[in-house]
């Protein structure tokens, strides 16, 4: 039986076989069948070359409008110059020491597959791989797209499109159609084609009904997968005993909450009741609060830890910096006053520690907070990654507060709450990146989430303004200028860089989710991104020359890194010329400018956490955007939008319309591919809402997929253990 699980080198021969794995990775059947066409030309409608970019390999049905060969100035030999025409715009074709190609004339239709260069400012494919109409070559190629409608394949240089296409319908005609995993009656209930059926109309539609439908049905397959991962993962968590941690009448929550200088939004008290009923029952709450930058997060984090202290428990909130891990720790201590002082001299009644723990600590300090941690003297405690490490021993852990929960992996988080063998501590998680619902029931199905959609009174506008320095050079002379102007009326500024510079190896917590992948230049080069210690140098001996300049980076010593911030937050420090360890939780209520170098470098979100540092205070905010990239490309529409908007929530959709299809779900942060090939976050809000509650039915019946085995395989083809990792950071 010939089946998706066949070996190509069986179906296709060995050399076949070898160039598929080499060039896209596939080995069986399946693989090769679930590489779906991209889109499909019809014959008779030409592809717009309209949105063709530079570096890209791409495919293209053009029409050949002239062919010219002439000698080369600079070199012996010739060049043939071929112009081809689709959708109104022209594409140049170049071809060196060729006399003629077979087929190649004027009037002919062909597919055209290469990668995008440009030569003088025209963009060019240069001997590209073709495949013309009705030239008498590759016949059976030909007849594989005589039909209406063309499958156009992602492609690379060396295996273009029409030799995969020749490869799927070999395999088509010889494969047998499928066991379908999916029952009966869900197919039936939404008027689904079978697996095979799909698979046969999304290569070889012989209408555009066709492929919708196969795509309608292969959509479904993989949003039912993820949500029957998440929804395991729900059930598992619902099995789990964990710790009650029932309200306390006049206890250090109510205590604290009398004592705050400020009122709570309409939203923090909401979030936070929904919280107290998640800490009563005896199953683990997983929550995910996800609010903009400046919407208070931290404030409805303490509140639930001082819930689970009241219990008597302890509470850790796992951040992923250690400059963020010791800001936290500051700030809890600030808000607590004397309810965080147990110990010492003028402590309240019912005060606890909180304490910080990180893997850079002078090894005196840590064993007094291993002590404290494990003879539960801390009620809270703070740190970063060295809170998972094995010799940290809690006494009763109950709450884990996850910040900035896409810095973490599943084994990282849950390797704290499974620490203790008895019961399984509540998470709580929290993220200033907003995210749209799609991407949160798909990327955080497992999670019931709360969102604070409003700022706290009294926060202080943003303004964003980018500096084309490429156009318009003296504009960042004034930016340093305005940075003049905020220190000379008692304000501060940070300067943000993507690398650190020097000979350094750039540390994890400065690239967090920077994209380091710059777009191409013109000439289709990469550049170096600037450097901390290059614009330190030059600012300090330039423009902001006399000004009091700190230097910040994740490879600093923990303790230097902490006296940094403690000057700047004492104000003696005017500007902190920094890499993104500043990005989150850092909170200077005096900052009021930022300056972000190469911006283009980052992605949205990490621009919105970033200028969420200034304008913390009662004076107003100002980021500045600094980029060499040319009008009407995608990264300056990426800081176009950024400057366009402070909502948070808008900036995520906006960053998802703008990123190529499969950026969120196509790869995990591992680099390796993910199973999921159709479904769309944009386009499949509707379906995925419905797969998550039919993936629910399902495994409240069936929680191991027993009596499901083909739902189990789906699960496990499309999201295995080593990409599961995807779901909690994509």
């Amino acid at each position: 039986m010939t089946d998706l699980n066949s070996p190509l080198v069986d179906l296709l021969g060995k050399k076949t076989a070898d160039a598929l794995a080499a060039q896209l990775g596939m080995h069986t059947a399946g693989e090769l069948l679930r590489h779906y066409p991209r889109r499909y030309a019809e014959r008779g409608k030409l592809t717009d070359l309209a949105h063709l970019e530079l570096g890209e390999h791409v495919t293209v049905m053009a029409e050949v409008r002239s062919v010219e060969v002439r000698r080369m100035r600079q070199r012996k030999g010739t060049i043939m110059e071929v112009v081809i025409v689709s959708g109104g715009r022209t594409l140049s074709l170049t071809f060196f020491n060729r006399r003629a190609i077979p087929g190649l004339q004027t009037g002919r239709t062909g597919l055209f597959a290469g990668k995008v260069t440009a030569f003088r400012n025209k963009m060019q494919l240069t001997e590209p791989e073709m495949m013309i109409f009705g030239a008498g070559e590759d016949m059976d190629t030909v007849d594989e797209f005589a039909g209406a409608l063309m499958p156009i394949y992602p492609a690379t240089g060396k295996l273009p499109t029409w030799r995969i296409a020749t490869c799927v319908r070999q395999v088509l005609d010889m494969i047998d159609d499928p066991t379908d995993p999916m029952p009966i009656e869900l197919l039936a209930t939404r008027g689904l084609p079978a697996l095979g059926d799909a698979l046969r109309r999304i290569h070889r539609p012989a209408q555009h009904q066709d492929y919708r439908r196969a795509r309608e049905r292969l959509v479904w397959d993989e949003a039912m997968a993820v949500q029957l991962a998440l929804a395991q993962r729900r059930q598992s968590a619902l099995l789990k005993p964990a710790p009650a941690c029932p309200p306390v009448p006049g206890g250090m929550h109510d205590l604290f909450d009398a004592q705050l200088p400020f009122e709570l939004t309409d939203g923090q008290r909401e979030v936070g009741e929904v919280i107290t009923r998640d800490l009563v029952v005896e199953h683990p709450m997983n929550r995910l609060v996800q609010g903009d930058v400046g919407a208070g997060k931290t404030i409805v984090a303490l509140r639930a830890m001082l819930r689970v202290v009241d219990s008597g428990r302890q509470a850790a909130m796992l951040a992923p910096t250690e400059v963020l891990a010791g800001q936290h720790a500051r700030t809890l201590r600030n808000f607590l006053g004397p309810l965080a002082q147990a110990g010492e001299l003028g402590a309240a009644e019912q005060a606890t520690k909180v304490v910080l723990l990180t893997g850079k600590m002078p090894a005196k300090v840590r064993r007094q907070a291993l002590l404290d941690i494990v003879t539960g003297e801390a009620g809270i405690v703070v740190g970063t990654h060295a809170l998972i490490q094995d010799k940290v021993e809690f006494n009763d852990l109950g709450l884990l507060v996850v910040d900035e929960q896409h810095r973490f992996g599943v084994e990282q988080r849950d390797a704290l709450r499974s620490r203790d063998g008895g019961t399984t501590p509540h998470l709580l998680v929290m993220t200033a990146t907003p995210i749209p619902r799609t991407v949160a029931m798909t990327v955080y199905g497992d999670l019931e989430i709360s969102a604070l959609r409003e700022l706290p009174r009294g926060r202080s506008p943003i303004a964003t303004t980018v500096i084309p320095v490429g156009e318009k050079p003296a504009w960042l002379d004034r930016a340093w200028d305005r940075i003049r102007e905020e220190v000379a009326d008692g304000h501060q500024a940070f300067v943000v860089c993507p690398r650190i510079g020097g000979d350094e190896v750039t540390a994890a917590e400065d690239i967090a989710e920077a994209d380091l992948e710059p777009p191409p230049d013109e000439d289709g080069k990469r550049r170096q991104a600037v450097a901390v210690f290059d614009v330190a140098e030059k600012l300090t001996e330039g423009p902001l020359a006399g000004l009091r300049l700190g230097v910040l980076h994740g490879q600093l010593p923990a303790d230097e890194k902490d006296a940094i911030m403690r000057s700047f937050s004492a104000g003696e420090l005017d500007v902190i010329v920094s890499t993104t360890v500043i990005e989150v939780g850092v909170d200077v209520p005096n900052a009021t400018v930022m300056v972000i170098m190469d911006a283009d470098w980052f992605g949205l979100s990490q621009l919105h956490q970033l200028r969420g540092r200034v304008g913390r205070g009662s004076a107003p905010g100002i980021c500045l955007l600094v980029t060499d990239s040319a009008p009407g490309t995608l990264a300056r529409q990426r800081l176009d939008a950024v400057a366009s908007t402070t909502d948070g929530f808008e900036l995520a959709r906006h960053d998802l319309e703008l990123r190529r299809e499969g950026d969120v779900l196509g790869a995990a942060q591992s680099g390796r591919r993910s199973g999921l090939r159709m479904l769309s976050l944009l386009r499949d809000e509707k379906v995925i809402s419905e797969a998550r509650d039919a993936a629910w039915q399902l495994v409240l019946g069936d929680p191991f997929l027993e009596k499901h085995p083909g739902l189990a395989a789906m699960v496990a083809e499309i999201i295995d253990d080593d990409r599961a990792e995807y779901l909690e950071k994509a």
